[in-house]
């Protein structure tokens, strides 16, 4: 399903996260979600891509480095 929503507790499992660490990083800005009503909703699509991203990220810091 391409645009498939997500729950905190659904993208806990997902991340393989506890859904209070979940909580946190959504309050801080650091996990792309949507606030409606008093929840939290994540579309799947933007998990994975926000994924790809930060592993993309992380590769090139890795890669900084390890030149100096």
């Amino acid at each position: 399903m391409a645009n498939e929503i997500m729950t905190v507790k659904q993208l806990a499992e997902y991340l393989h996260l506890n859904y209070q660490t979940v909580y946190k990083k959504v309050q801080k800005g650091e996990i792309p979600g949507s606030r409606i009503g008093r929840g939290w909703r994540f579309q799947k699509a933007i998990i994975d891509r926000w994924l790809s991203e930060e592993k993309a990220v992380t590769k090139i810091k890795s890669n900084q480095t390890s030149l100096f």
